[in-house]
C-alpha cells in the first residue's frame, strides 16, 4: 500500500495543517518508507513466538494488609480548608 500526496493532503486538512509542496513531498516519502519497513516486519516468521504484553516478566507486588493505628480526627481535620461537625466540608456539586 502506497501513500499518495492526495492522502497526505487529506490528513493535513483533517489536522488543520497548512503544508507547503515540499512538506507534502517529504511526508509522502517518509510515510511510504515507514510502510515499507512495516512490510518487512510483516514478513518475519513469528509462528513460534508466544504473544506478550510486555517484554519483561512483570507481576504485581502487593504488601500484606496490616491493621495500624489511625490518625486522630483533630490532626486530620487540621489540614482541611473547611470542616463541619467533625467532617470535611466540600462544595456541593450537582
Amino acid at each position: 500500500m502506497k501513500i499518495t500526496q492526495k492522502d497526505v493532503e487529506h490528513v493535513a486538512l483533517l489536522s488543520r495543517l497548512k503544508l507547503s509542496e515540499d512538506d507534502k513531498d517529504k511526508y509522502t516519502q517518509s510515510l511510504n518508507a515507514i510502510l515499507e519497513y512495516m512490510e518487512i516486519l510483516n514478513r518475519v516468521d513469528t509462528s513460534g513466538i508466544e504473544p506478550t504484553a510486555h517484554v519483561l516478566p512483570l507481576k504485581n507486588v502487593f504488601r500484606e494488609d496490616e491493621v495500624k493505628e489511625t490518625l486522630e480526627k483533630e490532626l486530620v481535620l487540621s489540614n482541611a480548608p473547611d470542616e463541619e461537625n467533625g467532617c470535611f466540608r466540600v462544595p456541593r456539586i450537582i
